[in-house]
């Protein structure tokens, strides 16, 4: 049986990792709980009156959301940025140009995929340092569309 994790679902505390067939995590001789299933893997646990908001989630893929997730803070810190396309397609409009500063979640372009309109937008804060493409370039996955410092 694979181990699991459970995690506090409002501080995002890991509280500890068990088998499933083992016994639960925690100091023994405590009084019972009352559990009472939510949502997608979380608990909500009641001991003597207290409320606790509970993740019971897969270990290595716990394991595996943590490395994303700190991969993605990495990535947020100063220093040259690439934004790459996500899809083949063909660039519809071009709204920044080098020097210009833009905020987390400005739009920086779209590209048009199947009839739709796909905006690329800043993953931070930073300054445009390049424009690869032009308003109707095709572009194929992983073609380097902007550089952003």
């Amino acid at each position: 049986m694979r181990r699991q994790r459970v995690t506090d679902r409002t501080t995002g505390d890991v509280l500890g990792e068990w088998t499933p067939e083992g016994p639960l995590p925690g100091p023994a001789g405590e009084p019972p709980a009352l559990v009472f299933g939510l949502d997608h893997g979380a608990l909500e646990v009641v001991v003597d009156g207290w409320r606790f908001e509970l993740v019971v989630d897969d270990a290595e893929r716990a394991a595996l959301r943590d490395r994303a997730t700190s991969a993605r803070a990495a990535a947020s810190v100063d220093g040259p940025l690439d934004i790459r396309a996500i899809i083949p397609g063909r660039v519809a409009s071009v709204g920044v140009v080098a020097g210009d500063a833009v905020t987390a979640g400005s739009r920086l372009l779209a590209v048009e995929a199947m009839k739709m309109e796909n905006d690329v937008r800043a993953p931070r804060d930073g300054v445009v340092e390049r424009v690869a493409v032009a308003a109707g370039e095709t572009v194929d996955l992983g073609d380097l569309l902007v550089t952003m410092r």
